[in-house]
């Protein structure tokens, strides 16, 4: 069933193109005794998506799965036209998820639309990748989206805040009588954490109720069983030679975990950690593997304004860290993160 079953793979589950057709379902399906759970995604779904899909069935009455490519959180220089694209494998793992239900029915849960949108609808004024070209509206969250990741990719962040905005507001019904209106409650990774909390202070500065801050959760990151490699759709990018140094991030990230927990400075830290990397280069190299390593960050944000760690902090001066890091192998850019200290603060 879809909103244009000429272009679309059959689904078992309804597939709408459009915000008006979306919309249209969503007003016969949504009564006023419906908690809808929400999860906004690129495509090319792993493992990683599933686990959120999961949760979002067991916690709530319907699940909407939003599959769009964004254009706006794509640099020029970046890889917006070979980004993974894979509807047909997508929409058969979406149908394979039934989940019981965490309450008392135990009714058994299954996705229940895919918002899959045109670029057209969500960018009605058009959209380009130079942000010094754009036209219409757009939404920065002001401090937060400069540092870690944003180093690199400045204007990222401000291309994920306005897709989501307008994603959270797609979702959202036309009229009042509904009680429980808006989606109730939103998942996204760890994997991605600057952008989960960014979207999480967003919520709360633009007094959003769809969905309030604390309902929007955070789940750990999904990771591959044999390495601890962290799940990502870019990860089809990579060789079989660069698979095999991939997790050199999740390595360094750990040494640096464990130097901090042994109350290490962060500088002594980052320093163990950036070793990895390089033993890891040379193994390598002296194995013959045809594969680049290039380091892009690693990196000890506070986990409350993201204000970079003094070099001299130690796990006692601060209550929740993010510590997280860029890995270039080859040309696919592998990112992953650890929490330090509480972070119940953070995941959900």
């Amino acid at each position: 069933m879809s909103s244009n079953t000429t272009e679309l793979p059959e689904s078992s589950i309804p597939i709408f193109t459009t915000v008006a057709a979306y919309r249209a379902w969503r007003k016969k399906a949504f009564d006023a005794n419906k908690t809808v759970g929400y999860v906004a995604t690129m495509g090319a779904l792993h493992e990683g998506h599933l686990s959120l899909v999961r949760r979002s069935l067991a916690e709530n009455d319907l699940t909407v799965v939003s599959i769009f490519v964004n254009p706006a959180q794509f640099a020029p220089h970046e890889d917006l036209a070979t980004y993974p694209r894979t509807l047909p494998r997508d929409l058969e793992l979406l149908a394979a998820e039934h989940v019981a239900s965490n309450n008392a029915s135990l009714k058994v849960h299954t996705p229940s639309a895919v918002f899959l949108p045109m670029v057209s609808e969500m960018y009605p004024s058009g959209i380009v990748q130079n942000v010094a070209e754009q036209k219409g509206t757009f939404v920065e969250v002001k401090g937060y989206g400069q540092q870690m990741e944003g180093v690199s990719r400045p204007t990222f962040f401000r291309g994920v805040a306005t897709v989501v905005t307008k994603l959270f507001n797609a979702i959202e019904p036309q009229d009042s009588k509904f009680l429980i209106p808006q989606p109730t409650n939103a998942y996204f990774g760890q994997k991605d954490i600057q952008q989960a909390l960014l979207l999480k202070r967003m919520c709360r500065d633009l007094l959003l109720s769809h969905p309030e801050p604390q309902n929007l959760h955070i789940i750990p990151t999904a990771r591959d069983s044999s390495d601890g490699l962290a799940l990502s759709s870019r990860n089809a990018y990579l060789s079989a030679e660069g698979r095999k140094v991939a997790p050199t991030l999740r390595q360094a990230l750990q040494a640096a975990e464990a130097a901090w927990n042994s109350g290490l400075p962060k500088s002594e830290c980052i320093a163990r950690a950036k070793a990895v990397v390089e033993c890891r280069t040379a193994e390598a190299q002296a194995a013959g593997l045809d594969v680049t390593i290039r380091l892009d960050y690693l990196e000890m944000n506070d986990g409350h304004t993201f204000d970079v760690l003094d070099a001299g902090l130690r796990k006692d001066d601060v209550d929740l860290v993010i510590l997280s890091g860029a890995l270039n192998v080859d040309k696919t850019r592998l990112i992953d993160n650890i929490l330090l200290g509480d972070s119940g603060k953070v995941l959900s």
